[in-house]
């Protein structure tokens, strides 16, 4: 009786000590878990090089969405704008409700807004008379092409140009370091903090290419979200009878 009571806890001892064994090996590999397994592996890298990545896919990319605020000159604006090398179109909103359509094929650059829009170009901040609102409503759902010789269009071409968009926000001010992870639209990202964050604060993707996916501006000067990397969209020109062409100069869109 004696030697199978011995018999049964050792049996027991020997099942407990597998066990053990077992966990301990699943609690080690979980310890020791790389964190940029099945990633691109710029987590891996100094800020430095993850942001000098990051700027080479936006570079070498067709195409983006940007979407998000930005602070220029005092003036804070709403973006909406697809971007691809031929050209871009989307919306732009400033502060205090003006609101219009930006559309560029190549260098061919047109406006679309509402009356109300159209109305308020004069000069001066009074309101616009009904002389100024009749002739504003023919305007109403055209396209104005902005001619290039016009202020104006390097003013509103600049929301339609992709490498020079691009190259004014992808711009951290300050000593880089690495900071948090997390997922921007469902999508592994690392962190590159400028001066702390103070200077801008990018979130580049761990997944597939290493397209900067979010942008904190320096400043309080607007956030951004860049998505649809390389994803195709249609760009043409309106239909003729919708534009409205005024040559060589109209009024600079305020």
């Amino acid at each position: 009786m004696a030697a199978w009571v011995l018999g049964v806890r050792a049996r027991s001892a020997a099942v407990v000590g597998a066990v053990c064994a077992v966990l301990l090996t699943v609690l080690t590999g979980c310890a020791s878990k790389d964190p940029d397994e099945g990633t691109n592996g710029v987590g891996r890298l100094s800020a430095d090089k993850i942001e000098d990545r990051a700027r080479k896919a936006a570079e070498a990319a067709g195409s983006v969405r940007l979407s998000g605020s930005v602070v220029s000159e005092g003036r804070t604006y709403r973006l909406d704008m697809r971007l691809s090398g031929d050209g871009g179109l989307g919306e732009v909103a400033a502060k205090g409700g003006s609101r219009f359509e930006l559309l560029r094929v190549d260098d061919d650059l047109y406006l679309k807004a509402n009356a109300e829009f159209w109305g308020r170009q004069g000069e001066g901040d009074e309101e616009p008379s009904e002389t100024d609102l009749a002739a504003a409503r023919k305007l109403e759902g055209k396209y104005v092409k902005v001619p290039p010789g016009d202020p104006a269009y390097e003013q509103l071409s600049g929301f339609t140009d992709k490498d020079v968009l691009l190259d004014g926000l992808l711009n951290l001010q300050g000593e880089r370091e690495t900071g948090d992870r997390g997922e921007v639209e469902g999508v592994r990202t690392i962190e590159v903090r400028a001066a702390g964050g103070a200077g801008g604060v990018l979130s580049v993707a761990l997944i597939g290419k290493p397209y900067p996916l979010r942008l904190e501006r320096g400043g309080d000067a607007g956030v951004v979200q860049l998505t649809e990397w390389d994803k195709e969209f249609a760009l043409r020109a309106p239909q003729k009878d919708q534009i409205v062409d005024y040559g060589k100069k109209i009024s600079a869109a305020e």
